[in-house]
């Protein structure tokens, strides 16, 4: 399988540089992989877990705030925040997801409720999907 540069980024650090096989990003669309050679392409990310597919294990972060941009020279993802999946822990999420609701009871208009209903959604479906897979408990 013919690899890609990607570089993964918050504001606090580079969390992750190198040549990969395959990138799965949760869009704010929907899913979607990047394999090398993917047309360009730039979209805004959902709270999801990305999944890094190199030779051995799939590294999976937890990926908050930000956008996927791939161009001609591999993927870049920036985020607000970035924490591998298994450091993850449900007590953070919880946080997450309270601060999701306090957004809610403050929207003023149906547009701002609406975006915070689907945070909302979108961090119960995470909490779901990674309490099956063994989020950590701390």
């Amino acid at each position: 399988m013919a690899v890609f540069p990607f570089e993964l980024a918050s504001p606090a650090r580079l969390v992750f540089s190198g040549e990969v096989d395959q990138v799965d990003c949760p869009g704010a669309e929907g899913d979607f992989g990047v394999l090398a050679n993917h047309a360009p392409l730039i979209s805004a990310l959902r709270p999801g877990i990305l999944t890094i597919r190199q030779s051995g294990s799939p590294k999976r972060f937890f990926v908050r705030d930000g956008f996927a941009e791939v161009s001609s020279t591999g993927l870049t993802v920036i985020v607000e925040h970035a924490v591998p999946a298994e450091e993850l822990s449900s007590a953070e999420l919880a946080k997450e997801i309270e601060a999701a609701e306090d957004k809610l009871a403050a929207a003023k208009d149906g547009p701002s409720r609406d975006r915070a209903g689907e945070r909302i959604a979108q961090l119960k479906q995470i909490a779901s999907q990674l309490s099956g897979a063994g989020a950590a408990a701390h």
